[in-house]
């Protein structure tokens, strides 16, 4: 009896170790796969986030959305361990080989197993088969092709072995040391590891269970050793890291740090201090924007966070999370928030994914049920059952009946998306500061603008065909383990895991590739709109063949790296195509042994070759995806990057708008420089009140346009203070300040719209009689409507079809329609002829559109500024002189002797007109006609100008400017042609001299006088 008891109570026992064998067996590598995954995704997580400084964005996007700042790394270099300096070393090499070791193990139990079923067949005569069981073949595979993944994490990963790595060992050890046990004890109580198929009892399972027990013990020795040795190391990098942070506070000290801050980095940290905020109106200038050259060609190497923007030669090798994380940016803009009826087509479009998802499951079900009714000739249930295949067909797949009405659906939500993200990016574009506008290269934007489409096309792809993916071979691995058993399981979960894992290894290693393709391609498209908008510069230098060799050389290196992206794509297909038909030959190879065998039906077979061929299309789609993947988020990068670019002059948090503007201007010390190493103003005092003429004078580079961007806030004074009407400028918003100024820019660009949309521009709301008087006052009117068109002619790209003096007159047309308070000419009239630029001025100054406004003027022409009311000469960005006319005059300083280039250049100009005119009249009079002249004769009779000043190369050079803006009146316009080119006999009559018929505009110092002249025009 106590025998028998015995015996129950042993094969009770080892029963219930077997049964925690089997399950051990079983749920080995699936846990272990599992707490790899997700220890890694949030070590990513975790990492990312110390590699960066984060800041909360303090500026908004279009919408009141907020916009990330541009990230800089750390800059305490001290604090970082090279953790490969320190691991990958010998430590390093013994994890490789352990980890190595253990892969053997896992060998060595799988070829126990072949030989042990070969040995024993054999012996029995082929009578029996020996199988090992479902459990332990997963256990022995899967664990296999785990830890085979692990070495090559270890290989790859820069950092390895991580806390990941840890982690997995210890549960690995847990794990092994559970298996023993069960297996020590099954074998004690006199059960058996492996087992006959067809037999009870083999006379060869104790060598065979003890060497498999043996293997097992050293497996478990191994990941004793490993997790040991990874224990120490890991104290070692926390010691390490530890000291590393303490010496970098100590050295970061005020104490340590030199005193003039003279190597602070370019984050502002002097002294220790944290770096310091983005104040408003800040302009410091990264060295990209120092000038135009690209920064991979400029004489010194860029630092490593500058903004990717503006490095297309870096590549960003970015985790997953830093992906995301820079992506959600574009959320706010793509979510339908304030639309109902989209979130609710949204919510829609989700569930019909998720019937799509149960419709991939019945489609394979319902083939093998239909193939199990005509293989047993059960004819009367095989039409039902068939409609429905038919009718899960219908439904399946993206063009099917679910896929359509979804694509149908999303379409508003598509738009909605595209409209936010290109309406944000433009809106974002234009809220940027001056700085950015003078330094950027045009095509490059305009190529970044353009990824909008990409980035929408990216998102609706992840939504509605990666994750369903993910789904459907998730839902694949569980109903292959519920209807075939473990074994089919572990053979999609390792088709699965290596084709994705190849996929996106075998990516991301032609990743570089893939953005050297985009960069050039981006780079054609700069090449290309740089060469169409200089169009007139390249015909001016015959550079025709220059520039198609340019954009030829761009379009090869584009082909050349497309060349290397296409050889990769067809290597990544290959190998793929490998990895799922080795799977596939296995697992059909398996099924088909158990069809022979009668353990399945054939209806099983074909529900597994039609599953498994549908799985092969959503992992193909992921291999295509994955590229197409790559190039959204390549091309994402640049909207990305300029998306993070902030605005340097942004308004204060809670500040009010300018309500009225008497313009009343107060400029208080002001001091300015657009690099720190150079000033451009410097204790700036002056004021212009209401209705008054205040005239910028000096030479080029002495900071006048710079006062008309400071006061337009295209910048914002590091030094002193700008009043209007005692309100400071940074005290109001920008956007109210700008509304009350008026500006004519010397260079005017218009939109290639017609004339009125261009004059309307300022002023949508003027009536056409407004727009007519304005273009009266600014001397253009006659001559638009001399056009064909009128006032409907198109101006062409950039104005381009009307000449200098005609779109100078439109501008200020146009700023005379928007009635602004200030206005500011910045050498606006400098392509008219004296006389027109008189008349303007006049009306500006004295006239209905000239009352109560205050008038700034930058003039290199000084003779259309003497009536200013004070007349400020700048030089290297300080105020050196200041008053009237007469006044200054009166100083005999730096602008009496810019008033006396002036006039010997406005007369050596006259004079010039002198002798061209008698020469017209003596070729009149010689009656030479167009095919007798040659300029050889013509230089032969002019004669020359009575009483002409002999004018040195040194004057000739001073007065450059001056004289090409006074001789623009025989080329700036018809009118002006016109003016000049009238008969002689004029209102003087035929014996009147031609020139006294247009007076002088002017009265100059005489010729005779010496030295300072003692005109009464100049005198004071």
């Amino acid at each position: 009896m106590e025998s028998a008891s015995d015996n129950g109570g042993s094969e009770q026992s080892s029963s219930s170790a077997q049964s925690v064998l089997q399950m051990a067996q079983v749920l080995y590598p699936v846990v272990l796969l599992l707490t790899f995954i997700i220890s890694a995704g949030i070590h990513t997580i975790v990492t990312s986030k110390t590699e960066e400084e984060l800041a909360t964005p303090t500026v908004t996007g279009p919408g009141g959305k907020p916009l990330p700042i541009t990230k800089r790394r750390r800059r305490h270099q001290a604090s970082q361990i090279d953790d490969d300096a320190n691991t990958r070393g010998f430590a390093w090499s013994v994890f490789l080989y352990l980890t190595a070791a253990i892969i053997v193990s896992f060998v060595a139990n799988g070829a126990a197993a072949a030989v042990h079923a070969m040995k024993s067949s054999r012996d029995a005569g082929f009578t029996h088969v020996w199988w090992c069981g479902e459990q332990r073949i997963v256990y022995i595979v899967g664990s296999a092709f785990l830890y085979l993944y692990v070495l090559i994490t270890l290989l790859e990963w820069r950092e390895s072995p991580t806390l990941v790595h840890g982690i997995f060992w210890v549960l690995g050890l847990a794990g092994e040391t559970i298996i023993l046990l069960a297996s020590a004890v099954t074998i004690s109580d006199g059960g058996y590891l492996t087992y006959l198929a067809d037999s009870n009892s083999d006379s060869d399972l104790e060598f065979w269970d003890i060497l498999d027990l043996g293997i097992a013990g050293i497996r478990v020795c191994i990941l004793i050793i490993l997790v040991s040795l990874y224990g120490a190391i890991a104290r070692k990098r926390l010691e390490e890291r530890r000291f590393l942070d303490e010496e970098a506070q100590r050295s970061d000290s005020d104490e340590g740090s030199p005193l003039l801050g003279a190597n602070s980095d370019d984050e502002g940290r002097v002294n220790g201090h944290a770096r310091r905020n983005i104040q408003y109106g800040s302009t410091t200038r990264d060295p990209r924007r120092d000038s135009n050259i690209r920064p991979n060609e400029q004489g010194t190497p860029q630092q490593d966070n500058e903004a990717a923007f503006y490095r297309s030669d870096k590549i960003p090798h970015k985790t997953w999370f830093e992906y995301c994380r820079g992506y959600s940016v574009f959320f706010p803009y793509l979510w339908p928030s304030r639309s109902s009826r989209l979130k609710g087509v949204v919510v829609l479009c989700f569930v019909i994914v998720i019937l799509q998802r149960v419709v991939n499951i019945l489609v394979p079900a319902q083939l093998g049920v239909v193939t199990d009714i005509f293989e047993k000739r059960n004819i009367d249930k095989v039409w039902f059952e068939l409609g429905l295949l038919i009718l899960y067909k219908l439904l399946q797949g993206p063009s099917g009946l679910l896929g359509s009405i979804r694509s149908i659906l999303w379409v508003p939500v598509s738009q909605h998306t595209y409209r936010a993200l290109t309406t944000a990016a433009f809106e974002h574009v234009h809220s940027l500061s001056l700085d950015f506008h003078l330094g950027k290269r045009t095509g490059e934007v305009l190529s970044a603008l353009n990824k909008g489409a990409s980035i929408n096309q990216f998102l609706e792809q992840v939504t509605f065909q990666v994750v369903p993916m993910l789904v459907d071979l998730l839902v694949a691995i569980v109903y292959f383990y519920i209807r075939f058993g473990s074994l089919y399981a572990l053979f999609v979960s390792i088709i699965t895991f290596y084709y994705l894992y190849l996929t996106i290894r075998m990516g991301a290693t032609r990743a570089d590739q893939r953005r050297e393709m985009v960069n050039a391609d981006r780079e054609e498209e700069a090449v290309k709109n740089d060469s169409i908008m200089s169009y007139e510069t390249v015909k001016y230098f015959n550079a025709e063949r220059r520039e198609f060799d340019r954009y030829g050389n761009a379009i090869k290196k584009f082909q050349d790296a497309e060349a290397k992206v296409t050889y990769g794509i067809n290597h990544m297909n290959m190998c793929q195509s490998v990895v799922f038909m080795c799977g596939l030959l296995v697992a059909l190879l398996t099924c088909g042994y158990q069809v022979s065998r009668g353990d399945r039906t054939v209806g099983d077979f074909v529900l597994l070759v039609t599953y498994l061929n549908q799985l092969q299309g959503p992992l193909n789609f992921f291999g295509t995806f994955y590229r197409t993947v790559q190039s959204a988020m390549i091309s994402g990068e640049r909207l990305l990057e300029l998306f993070k670019i902030q605005p340097t002059v942004v308004d204060k948090p809670g500040v009010e708008a300018l309500k009225e503007c008497n313009g009343h201007i107060k400029w208080n010390e002001v001091g300015f420089s657009y690099d720190k190493r150079r000033t451009a103003l410097q204790n700036l005092s002056f004021e212009c009140k209401p209705g008054t003429t205040t005239a910028f004078v000096g030479e080029s580079g002495g900071g006048k346009s710079t006062v008309f961007r400071l006061m337009f806030r295209y910048y914002n004074c590091r030094e002193g203070s700008i009043e209007i009407d005692g309100h400071d400028v940074k005290d109001v918003t920008i956007d109210s300040v700008r509304g009350f100024i008026g500006v004519v820019p010397q260079d005017t660009i218009l939109f290639n719209e017609s004339l009125m949309y261009n004059l309307k521009y300022a002023n949508p709301s003027a009536t056409d009689e407004e727009v007519f008087d304005a273009c009266r006052a600014a001397a253009i009117h006659d001559r638009i409507m001399s056009f064909p068109d009128g006032y409907s002619t198109k101006v062409g790209e950039r104005g381009l079809r009307l000449s200098g003096g005609e779109k100078q007159r439109v501008a200020i047309a146009r700023t005379i329609l928007k009635k602004p308070k200030i206005i500011m000419l910045d050498e606006a009239t400098s392509a008219l002829d004296g006389e027109t630029e008189q008349k303007i001025q006049s009306k500006l100054i004295s006239g209905k559109f000239g009352e109560d406004r205050t008038l700034m003027i930058i003039a290199h022409r000084l003779s259309t500024i003497t009536h200013a009311d004070q007349i400020i000469v700048l030089h290297a960005g300080t105020m050196v002189e200041k008053g009237t006319h007469q006044e200054l005059l009166a100083l005999n300083g730096r602008y009496t002797a810019m008033w006396e280039k002036h006039c010997r250049a406005e007369r050596a100009a006259e004079h010039a007109r002198d002798a061209t005119r008698k020469a017209k009249k003596l070729l009149s009079q010689a009656n030479l006609g167009n095919d007798g002249y040659n300029s050889m004769l013509s230089s032969a009779i002019l004669p020359t100008a009575p009483h002409s000043p002999v004018t040195t190369a040194d004057e000739a050079r001073d007065t450059d400017s001056v004289s090409s803006h006074t001789s623009d009146s025989t080329s700036s316009g018809s009118e002006s042609t016109l003016q000049d080119d009238a008969p002689e006999n004029g209102e003087g009559g035929p014996n009147k001299p031609a020139e006294s018929a247009r007076p002088p505009l002017y009265s100059y110092p005489s010729e005779s006088s010496a030295g300072r002249s003692t005109d009464a025009s100049i005198s004071p």
